[in-house]
């Protein structure tokens, strides 16, 4: 590694769950040339190589043997600018919900659904976060990286990251070899909002509200989040713990004939989404602790530490949840939080 590159030993890792955690190294850039630098001269300490945010979506169960790196870039710059669209270039160390507001305020649309999402600009296009009905890929035009080991820069269009259900190859085949450093987002002039998810329509109506503004639909979305997920400076957690499961149409027709009060969600003619929320409460762990571990008492697909629990306290209640889950409805449901 570059001697010019700052590096801390023994650095505590930066997590939204609270864990005590600490990595051999920990190295912050908001220079490319540097940045292109140091992943293409990593040496045998060096690994293994963690991108991280702000550590929203990580869960620690133990020191972290190599290398921490947080991509600081956070410039925005406005590429195109179309009589109905426009494409703007979001540094990844951006703080993804600042994004949000930046964009409302210039009066480009499209990402008013997935407000107070946490986390950055980088980890968005890598984790394909979503919310509310709407999921970041649908904005996403290309993704900027820089290849560790060759330094290299590599740009990927939208149809290349094989977007999915967070999912992008960013968390398959390319998982430790590409460092996000800018999203090109495309948005639109045309406000269009989207309002027939959750509870936005009846939070609107609560409001007076019947035909929204996006900053109107931006806040009803960060109340409803406020009022359901807890503050991680309040009590640790990584937002949604779980993903929503999609099980094929047999098995739904299954369950919903034994729970015909069951929520869920059309995907396409063979399969449907069932919320996790819902099969996890059904199992009586809503608001419920396993030691310093618990399950949000507003929403039970949050887990939370409810003070000083470590990352194998955390893991241990996820298997529980999940094997409940699995005994009672007989379907697997994964973490959505990235486990080290």
């Amino acid at each position: 590694m570059e001697k010019n590159i700052p590096i801390t030993h023994t650095y505590p890792i930066p997590n939204t769950f609270g864990i005590r955690a600490y990595c051999r190294r920990y190295v912050e850039t908001a220079d490319v040339k540097q940045l292109s630098e140091l992943v293409s001269r990593l040496c045998d300490d060096d690994l293994p190589l963690l991108v991280v945010g702000s550590g929203s979506n990580l869960l620690f169960t133990d020191d972290y043997p190599g290398t921490v790196l947080h991509v600081a870039l956070r410039d925005i710059q406005l590429v195109s600018d179309a009589p109905q669209s426009v494409k703007v270039r979001v540094g990844a160390g951006v703080v993804f919900d600042d994004w949000v507001e930046f964009a409302i305020r210039h009066g480009w649309y499209g990402a008013e659904n997935l407000s107070l999402i946490p986390g950055e600009v980088g980890a968005s296009a890598v984790q394909n976060i979503g919310a509310y009905g709407a999921e970041v890929k649908d904005l996403i035009d290309q993704v900027e990286t820089i290849e560790v080991g060759t330094g290299k820069k590599r740009v990927f269009t939208h149809e290349e990251c094989h977007y999915g259900y967070r999912y992008s190859r960013f968390k398959g085949e390319w998982k430790g070899r590409m460092v996000v450093t800018h999203v090109t987002f495309v948005l639109s002039k045309t406000f269009t909002p989207k309002l027939d998810y959750g509870h936005i329509r009846e939070e609107l109506a609560a409001s007076g509200i019947q035909q929204p503004t996006a900053q109107e639909l931006r806040d009803v979305i960060i109340r409803i989040r406020q009022s359901k997920l807890p503050d991680p400076k309040v009590e640790g957690n990584a937002g949604s713990f779980f993903m929503n499961p999609v099980v094929e149409r047999d098995c739904f027709n299954r369950l919903k004939a034994q729970y015909p009060a069951m929520p869920h969600y059309e995907v396409d003619g063979g399969h449907v989404k069932i919320p996790a929320g819902w099969m996890i409460e059904q199992c009586g762990w809503k608001g419920k602790s396993m030691g310093r571990a618990g399950v949000h008492d507003k929403q039970a697909l949050v887990l939370v530490n409810r003070g000083g629990a470590t990352g194998a306290e955390v893991l241990a209640l996820c298997e529980q949840v999940r094997a409940d889950v699995k005994e009672k409805f007989g379907v697997d449901i994964h973490p959505e939080v990235n486990i080290f």
